[in-house]
């Protein structure tokens, strides 16, 4: 069957009432496709059709009635003149039409004749506004409330979500760091901002805020959405590390035991849903004294000094717990700051002796600075120019007993040393920066380096191996030669060696000749005497 909007929208578009015919509904615009060129407007259709409107779209009828005698009015001025002084009334209650131009009444057919098409055009730009009216009504009571979908589509980052007839966006910056979202996935968020854009309704979630964080507390934990247990601050680091302060209103609750459950069933149903985000219930307390050594565990706080004027806490703690209460990159001291509303300053005693001496130094080399007010500065928490500088006039004046004059004096050389610092500590900070810059290049060039070195060195044994194979070789073939020289011919530097040495021995030999040759004449001579002798 078709719709009482469907029903009534049929009546503006059919020529005459009897030749009428069923139309099914088309969405959510289908009242806007069915209103088409009324010739005739009867007054219970038009009724229907408005009160059908207010039914099904939410929109106050008053509205609708204010639209449709505007479009009447644009329609006919079209006809009979932009200057022309028309008015258009609708009786609310029979739905009866009046019009008049220039003071004289016009009757219905002209009514239902003059620009049809263009009081059409009218009437559905006035329904669209409506229902964006009402869409933006009923998000903005949402904002901050947690609230359901199914990803649509994800491009470039952002992540399209269907909440019933109304479509989302979850933006990039509003998503938890490491997590994606594909077609089909369920997702909770909070709606974070709602605005409009043209005929249209822009609804943000996000998923960042700690809205979102209380709002699954009192979705898991009974005695939070009882108001039993009640959630006093949170501060959150999206997809790393929250901390959750809750006080119980019954004494007989735990709220810390309530908020983890048995065996940490429900706070790990929170922390699943956020990624595996880490998160610490904190035992609330009134007192800054109590309140910041439990936003600062798992760390041990030996004591908690509170300056007042600055708003600044500084906890003591022992050598071995310094690294874990101040956390990873700052984390736990960041986030218990911010829940306790308190800006926490962790040190250990003798750091604390040593900043307090340095600041009075510091103080003392002001002109106008007494040693008294230094030590009455240093202990309100001021321990450095920066401090110095934002002081209060008034403050500094009751402390010191000073005149305008000489805090401004004072106020203006902190101002100045404070400037002064913070540009050397810029420097510094540059410096360190270029100092890391080269460490890290050289730490990449580092493995090229090594590998050229191990190249060299793998070259030089190389050549070294070769060397000694080459040494070896021609041991051997001298060795060879050698024993070729005893069997034959020397050869080489033996060679010479052996001609040498035989040189010298045909010199002697050839000496000794000569020696012996002048003896053996002698004897031959002696002989022949001796044979003629015998013979005569």
């Amino acid at each position: 069957m078709p719709s009482q909007a469907a029903n009534a929208s049929l009546a503006l578009s059919q020529t005459e009432p009897s030749r009428s015919r069923e139309i099914r509904p088309q969405g959510r615009r289908a009242s806007f496709a069915q209103i088409s060129k009324p010739a005739n407007m009867n007054p219970n259709e038009l009724l229907r059709l408005v009160d059908s409107l207010h039914r099904d779209k939410n929109i106050d009828s008053e509205l609708v009635f204010s639209a449709i005698e505007s479009a009447l009015v644009t329609a006919v001025r079209k006809q009979k003149g932009e200057d022309a002084e028309i008015t258009v009334s609708i009786d609310r209650h029979s739905g009866n039409i009046s019009a008049s131009c220039q003071g004289q009444e016009l009757d219905q057919a002209e009514i239902g004749r003059i620009g049809a098409q263009t009081a059409k055009q009218v009437i559905i730009q006035k329904i669209k506004e409506a229902e964006r009216d009402s869409l933006l009504d009923e998000f903005h009571d949402q904002v901050g409330q947690l609230v359901t979908g199914t990803v649509q589509r994800s491009d470039r980052g952002v992540t399209t979500v269907q909440l019933g007839n109304m479509e989302a966006i979850l933006p990039r910056g509003e998503q938890i760091s490491g997590r994606s979202y594909h077609n089909g996935d369920r997702i909770r968020a909070v709606v974070y901002e709602v605005k409009a854009a043209g005929n249209r309704v822009k609804v943000i979630l996000s998923r960042t805020k700690p809205q979102l964080v209380q709002r699954m507390f009192e979705q898991e934990i009974p005695e939070i959405a009882e108001g039993v247990i009640e959630i006093k601050a949170i501060s959150r680091e999206p997809g790393h590390r929250s901390k959750v302060a809750v006080a119980s209103s019954d004494q007989r609750v735990d709220c810390v035991g309530a908020c983890v459950g048995v065996r940490g069933n429900r706070i790990k149903n929170i922390t699943s849903e956020l990624a595996g985000e880490r998160i610490d219930i904190v035992r609330w307390s009134e007192d800054p004294l109590v309140l910041i050594p439990n936003a600062l565990q798992p760390a041990e706080a030996e004591q908690v000094l509170l300056c007042d004027m600055i708003g600044r806490a500084i906890v003591l703690v022992k050598d071995d717990q310094l690294s874990q209460a101040i956390g990873k990159y700052g984390q736990n001291v960041r986030l218990a700051s911010k829940l306790v509303g308190w800006d926490i300053e962790i040190m250990t005693s003798g750091e604390l002796e040593e900043q307090i001496d340095r600041a009075v130094s510091a103080f003392m080399e002001l002109e106008g600075m007494t040693d008294d007010l230094a030590q009455r500065l240093v202990e309100q928490g001021y321990l450095s120019y920066d401090d110095l500088s934002v002081i209060e006039p008034d403050s500094l004046m009751e402390l010191g007993g000073m005149t305008a004059e000489q805090v401004d004096a004072i106020v203006e050389q902190a101002d100045a040393k404070a400037e002064e610092a913070e540009r050397i500590a810029e420097e510094q900070k540059r410096l360190k920066k270029e100092q890391d810059a080269a460490l890290q290049m050289a730490a990449l060039q580092a493995p090229v380096i090594a590998a050229s070195t191990a190249t060299d060195v793998q070259a030089e044994s190389s050549d070294e191996n070769n060397a000694e194979s080459s040494d070896e070789s021609h041991a051997e073939s001298s060795g060879d030669e050698t024993t070729v020289a005893m069997e034959g011919e020397p050869v080489g530097e033996e060679t010479e060696a052996n001609d040498e040495s035989n040189s010298l021995t045909d010199n002697d030999n050839l000496a000794a000749e000569q020696d012996e040759t002048p003896a053996d004449s002698t004897t031959e001579e002696t002989m022949d005497k001796t044979n003629v002798a015998d013979n005569s």
